[in-house]
């Protein structure tokens, strides 16, 4: 795979870890949880550690093509803003659009 395809994939899995918290009820898209619905905390905290696994998986890729570079603090804030900013189609979608009631 190159390196631009590898970019791509990056950025790829980033919106969808960033996105999934939000559009579903289950922890991680797997694990069902006994409340009926996930609380904001909850998916903050998932969002953290899905934040850390889409960074597990550049730095794989930056593995596979050479020798990984030393990233400082401005690295990890630019790129959880980044990851902030991917989450927001998932957030808006929960939060601030108005869903219609199924009666049960």
């Amino acid at each position: 795979m190159s390196q631009s395809a590898s970019v791509w994939m990056v950025l790829g899995v980033a919106l969808l870890a960033a996105n999934l918290p939000f559009l579903n009820e289950r922890l991680f898209g797997l694990v069902p949880i006994p409340a009926r619905a996930k609380s904001l905390a909850v998916r903050l905290a998932e969002l953290v550690l899905l934040y850390f696994a889409a960074g597990g998986i550049g730095l794989l890729f930056e593995r596979r093509v050479g020798q990984i570079a030393s990233q400082g603090w401005e690295f990890y804030a630019v790129t959880g803003a980044l990851f902030i900013v991917l989450a927001f189609p998932g957030f808006t979608w929960r939060y601030l659009l108005k869903h219609r009631r199924t009666a049960a």
